[in-house]
């Protein structure tokens, strides 16, 4: 497992850990230069989207990954938090079908999730 693979797989554990809703892992490193995975998940109220987002940043700096860059915080409509390797992206739920990632990165290939 690539050190990639291991930060985008503790990030989708940490949102389901925080009810983040619909956790996927998208490989993208056939199709973009952007990063090799995004983790997309999303809550019902910014509070939980805060919640998940922070709860992220700690489980991943616990695994010895490193937070390059977090856009979308206080407004926590779409957080998106930059790994390198990872990009992940918390929305509120309505924000999440608006933008529709899953449909814009549709070649993407899906990465099965942990039980």
């Amino acid at each position: 497992m690539t050190d990639a693979l291991r930060v985008a797989r503790v990030a989708a554990q940490a949102a389901k850990d925080k009810r983040g809703r619909e956790v996927v892992i998208l490989d993208i490193r056939k199709i973009s230069l952007i990063a090799d995975y995004f983790v997309i998940t999303h809550g019902t109220s910014t509070t939980q989207v805060q919640a998940i987002s922070r709860e992220i940043e700690d489980k991943v700096a616990e695994a010895g990954g490193r937070l390059l860059r977090r856009e979308g915080y206080t407004s926590a409509r779409w957080v998106l938090l930059d790994f390198g390797g990872v990009v992940v992206h918390v929305f509120l739920e309505e924000d999440r079908r608006f933008y529709d990632l899953e449909r814009l990165w549709a070649d993407a290939e899906l990465v099965e999730l942990e039980a």
